[in-house]
This record gives structure tokens, C-alpha cells and sequence, in this order.
């Protein structure tokens, strides 16, 4: 079985994120998850650790488990990376290499294949930079799980539903080429 760690992003889709640890979980894998800020706005820490059994890391400069920087031990021991719900904001610091907080430095440290899972406003997800970032992502070996389209949280209706959970969680399992 994978070691999979599940990044958390702030968007209103974070709450499908508990039934993607629920889903890795109950086909025997190990799940960690690194939540943004802004995702603890949506849904608790304490969803996670309680279904993946494991701590959750939120903050960069949080006292580590061991001896090494939290963002290098969690970027080690995943053998998955998968961004779940992946905001444009999040995105958009994936491309340019930014790491700026717990979640964006170990995706920058890690060796394992990356998997994100869009959620946004249609507008955000047609956006020219959105696209060019993904693009850019893409030709690095992150795959992209593609959003559905259908009614949004902002009471638009267009392309940037995040994919369900058991659709992103049997495209992670398959496969995918990943980053390094």
C-alpha cells in the first residue's frame, strides 16, 4: 500500500477532502495531510486526524516529529502527493516554485509523483494565467485530475467543480507520472 500525503487548500471544497482520506484509508494506505491556512477556515484539522489516524500539519515552523524540518520528513515519506481540492492560488505558487508556507515547501522538496485536483470559480479556471500554469505543471509530470462543470458554490455554473473523491482517489491509485 501507498504512503499518500493529501494537501488541502482553501477552497469550499475542502470538506471532500475528509471522504478522499476516508476513501485512501479504508483501501489500507496511509494518509498525512498538510492543510493551507486557509483551508482550516473551511473544515477542521481535526476531521483529518481523526480519519487518517496521523497528525496534521498546518504550520511551516511547527515543532517536528524528528530530528529533520517537518516540510523535508513529510516530502520523504510520501510516495503520493495529492493536492485535493487545488485552489488557483495554490496553483499558481506549484508553477513558480513558491514555498511559502508548510504545503507549498514540501510539494517544492518532494521526489514523490504530484496529482492535483482543480476547485474553483469558472472564471478563475479560464483565466489565461490559471491555464498557462497548469500548462506549465503538466509539462513538469504533475497530473492534473480536470474539474467537472455543473453549479459552483458562488452560484455560477461553468467548469471548476473539484472531481469527486472516489474519481480523484482511483486516478491517484492508478497512476499518473508525477513530478520526479
Amino acid at each position: 500500500m501507498s504512503r499518500i500525503l493529501l494537501g488541502v487548500t482553501g477552497s469550499i471544497a475542502a470538506y471532500k477532502a475528509a471522504e478522499l482520506v476516508r476513501l485512501y484509508a479504508s483501501a489500507g494506505h496511509e494518509v498525512k495531510v498538510v492543510m493551507t491556512k486557509a483551508a482550516t477556515e473551511f473544515v477542521s484539522p481535526l476531521i483529518f486526524r481523526t480519519l487518517s489516524r496521523n497528525p496534521v500539519g498546518v504550520e511551516e515552523f511547527a515543532p517536528p516529529e524528528d530530528w529533520r524540518p517537518e516540510h523535508i520528513a513529510l516530502a520523504a515519506w510520501a510516495e503520493k502527493a495529492v493536492i485535493a481540492p487545488a485552489t488557483a492560488n495554490t496553483i499558481a505558487k506549484m508553477r513558480f516554485g513558491l514555498a511559502d508556507n508548510l504545503l507549498t515547501s514540501v510539494l517544492l522538496a518532494t521526489r514523490a509523483p504530484v496529482f492535483v485536483a482543480p476547485a474553483m470559480n469558472d472564471g478563475m479556471w479560464e483565466n489565461a494565467a490559471t491555464q498557462e500554469n497548469l500548462a506549465a505543471l503538466k509539462s513538469r509530470g504533475v497530473t492534473v485530475i480536470e474539474p467537472g462543470e455543473g453549479q459552483l458554490a458562488c452560484g455560477t455554473c461553468g467548469k471548476g467543480r473539484m472531481a469527486t473523491p472516489e474519481e480523484i482517489c482511483g486516478k491517484t491509485l492508478q497512476g499518473g507520472k508525477g513530478t520526479k
